[in-house]
């Protein structure tokens, strides 16, 4: 599996030659995670990827056709989001903030990694994730992660800025 090094290797040059600038444009619903808990995020494509809660990660439900839910660690959580207003039983709203980087990823970037119709490799949770052609991979303003929005959802989150 590739891991998130092999990734950022590859991928943090593409960015910042073919890369564009994102802001998610949907609010997300969250609360703190029981840790123990177990996320299957899934995403119109089927299942993308799974991670387990650990203390103080925050459940994220994205507001796409999918209702994708996801897990956050809290620092990250807390630089990418702000609440707008309780909604009751721990959930709240929250907008996000911050721009992010995207790129489409393409056939010849499969084929560099040797894929045939889709890659794989490490999720920052080190999970396995999975990329096509025509998703779009997000690196944050850190330039220590890397991972996948399969392309249905991107759209329905995400708008250049």
């Amino acid at each position: 599996m590739i891991t998130q090094q092999n990734m950022l290797d590859y991928f943090l040059p593409i960015f910042e030659a073919k890369g564009a600038k994102y802001r998610k444009k949907s609010l997300i619903r969250a609360k703190k995670a029981v840790p123990g808990l177990l996320v299957v995020t899934k995403t119109s494509d089927g299942e993308e990827t799974r991670n387990t809660a650990e203390e103080g990660d925050w459940l994220v439900e994205n507001q796409t056709s999918s209702e994708e839910k996801y897990l956050i660690k809290p620092e990250i959580f807390e630089s990418k989001y702000e609440m707008v207003h309780s909604l009751g039983e721990g959930w709240a709203s929250y907008k996000p903030k911050g721009i992010m980087r995207g790129y489409e990823f393409t056939a010849d970037d499969l084929k560099h990694f040797g894929g045939s119709d889709r890659l794989e490799f490490q999720a920052p949770w080190k999970d396995t994730m999975l990329v096509r052609t025509g998703d779009f991979l997000i690196i944050p303003p850190e330039n220590k992660e890397i991972y996948r929005v399969a392309r249905k959802e991107f759209m329905e989150t995400y708008q250049e800025v």
